[in-house]
């Protein structure tokens, strides 16, 4: 009798304190989000003048710059976690294009107000970068342990999910040609 009531003190403790840390474990992801969401904002309240500040001065990257606009409302009003992630993905890219072809125009290099948009993108994408890390650990760290014995039984019995990783996007997983970054 004592010995039942003692192994059902310990099933339970053991669901509650099992529960418990999936619990945690899922609000760590969903806080580790929310970091990335603050982060993308700060980004998408930059590109506006950042593209105000360069419109004028390269005329001959118009599409471009309204391709970032554009995709900067996309991402504003991206809904779910893989339309936010393909959409950031394309702006990251872009963002970078853009950055790239600066360099090409003396006077963009020249404006002070340009300069410093530029350092507050780059510790904005730098935030970002850090911000995605820690949201993915949170993420393998959840999963592991829906995915593990003997959380995973609590886990299906609550109908935990498991989440998805930040992905870096295609064209950043490509080779750098290094060759070409060098010509003129």
């Amino acid at each position: 009798m004592i010995i039942s009531f003692l192994l059902s003190v310990i099933i339970v403790i053991f669901l509650i304190t099992t529960y418990n840390r999936l619990i945690k474990n899922r609000n760590n992801v969903q806080a580790s989000f929310s970091t990335v969401d603050v982060m993308l904002k700060k980004r998408h309240d930059l590109i506006p003048n950042l593209v105000a500040s360069v419109k004028s001065i390269m005329n001959h990257e118009k599409s471009l710059l309204e391709k970032v606009t554009s995709l900067r409302s996309e991402a504003v009003q991206a809904n779910n976690f893989k339309e936010k992630e393909k959409v950031e993905n394309a702006l990251s890219s872009l963002l970078g294009q853009l950055q790239v072809t600066m360099e090409n125009y003396p006077e963009v290099k020249a404006d002070k107000n340009v300069l410093q948009l530029q350092a507050a993108l780059n510790d904005v994408e730098e935030q970002i970068s850090a911000s995605r890390r820690i949201y993915n650990n949170a993420v393998k760290r959840y999963n592991n342990s829906i995915q593990t014995a003997p959380s995973n039984i609590i886990a299906n019995l609550f109908s935990f999910k498991a989440m998805d990783f930040f992905e870096v996007a295609l064209p950043e997983r490509e080779n750098v040609n290094v060759e070409q970054m060098f010509k003129s």
